[in-house]
């Protein structure tokens, strides 16, 4: 089981993180401006926060294994559909499935990661392993899609093949699946069994204060992340000069940087608590940003360029992943472990509805930085929220430890 969820995982990271490179294809192929196009990000978040609102709760009730299986055959669909009409519309028609999809996924992923493990250490470990396979299949999408893009001419729809193939993955995921077993009676209690009894687990947890604080670090770190993730290509192309395939291809560095750091922190944690591993990460991306974005400035087309004469700023951003991608893993995992199980599908539907929001509001804002300004600009603005999530994190710590002294004195408490 673990397994189908690394590789369910890993094709939602093909998926959702394609949105860069369809969006700079789209430019080429559409005939799309950029504010446009940014509107994929729009068309894929949104309906994974309304989604997740809506049956994230009570997914206990279909099933996280179906939930899944659901997911995919949705996808799938969608996906045959891209070679067969294409056009920006169909493409926004397949981000939209992609959101709801990835909603129904998400939920089920974390939720059973709390199922199959029995303690923070061992939930960390796993969530960590898994969120660095889905930067893996990040990593992948950027030479899936680069193959299929016609060097000489960025404009021909040849590129929209790829989906034969993302179409035919989805369907062995989904027999993995139905060979699969997991036994999920621990995630059901009497108030989840009902529609209404799973909307106000939802609702409940705002009450807790560590649940908004931990929610305003998971929105501010997506957005970042997607500011990065999305624009990368295009800043490949427009700042650096560089070829659509090369560009998609080398911000596949980014991924490949991200899928190092998740599985890396797994380790560093057994020996470094999980707050200062964090701050080190936020302080240590924001000097990256203000060390090599000057390197960016005033570079100038070139004939024949390769892998090993590009510009020196295309190697170096990208590795702001690596200290990027251990905070999202981590926290998640925090505020999980926090939780009852019971909590756990309630919860990570909220995680994917602010993520969600995140995502859409950071890429919508660089994308206007970007047209007004240029892409250098635009990454100098993530500077704000790195700030913003130092201040977030110190706030979710005062409240796990909070928490943690409560149990603490609870159980010396039962022991007396």
């Amino acid at each position: 089981m673990i397994a189908a969820l690394a590789l369910i995982y890993m094709v939602f990271a093909i998926l959702l993180n394609s949105v860069g490179t369809v969006i700079l294809q789209s430019i080429y192929t559409f005939g799309v401006d950029k504010p446009q196009a940014s509107l994929l990000e729009l068309f894929k978040d949104l309906p994974i926060a309304i989604t997740s609102f809506l049956v994230a709760s009570f997914l206990p009730l279909l099933g996280y294994r179906r939930s899944m299986m659901t997911a995919l055959a949705i996808v799938a669909c969608a996906c045959v559909l891209m070679p067969l009409y294409p056009s920006f519309h169909t493409t926004e028609l397949l981000f939209t499935c992609v959101g709801i999809s990835f909603a129904l996924t998400k939920v089920s992923v974390y939720s059973s990661i709390g199922l199959l493990t029995n303690d923070r250490s061992e939930h960390g470990r796993l969530t960590n392993t898994i969120e660095g396979l889905f930067m893996v299949g990040v990593l992948i999408a950027g030479f899936l899609f680069s193959a299929f893009v016609d060097r000489d001419a960025p404009a021909n729809p040849s590129w929209l093949n790829v989906y034969w193939v993302l179409a035919a993955i989805c369907v062995l995921v989904i027999v993995l699946l139905a060979t699969s077993q997991l036994d999920e009676s621990a995630a059901r209690t009497k108030e989840t069994k009902s529609i209404r009894g799973s909307l106000m687990e939802m609702v409940h947890l705002f009450l807790r204060p560590l649940v908004y604080v931990f929610l305003a670090s998971a929105f501010l770190y997506v957005l970042i992340e997607q500011s990065f993730s999305t624009w990368l290509p295009t800043f490949n192309n427009e700042i650096l000069k560089l070829p659509n395939t090369m560009s998609i291809q080398l911000a596949t560095i980014l991924a490949a940087a991200s899928a190092v750091g998740r599985i890396a922190a797994g380790q560093v944690l057994r020996r470094m608590p999980w707050y200062a591993l964090l701050n080190l990460c936020v302080v240590g991306m924001g000097l990256l940003v203000m060390l090599t974005l000057p390197l960016a400035h005033g570079v100038t087309a070139r004939a024949n360029v390769g892998w090993f004469n590009a510009p020196m700023a295309a190697y170096l951003i990208p590795l702001i992943g690596l200290l990027m991608a251990p905070i999202y893993p981590v926290i998640n995992s925090v505020a999980l472990s926090s939780l009852p199980k019971p909590s756990h599908a309630a919860m990570t539907g909220l995680i994917v509805i602010f993520s969600a929001l995140g995502g859409t509001l950071g890429s919508r804002i660089t994308a206007i930085v970007f047209s007004r300004f240029d892409g250098i600009h635009a990454f100098y603005f993530s500077l704000v929220p790195m700030l913003l999530i130092l201040i977030t994190l110190f706030l979710f710590k005062r409240e796990t430890d909070r928490i943690g002294h409560a149990t603490a004195s609870i159980t010396r408490l039962i022991a007396k």
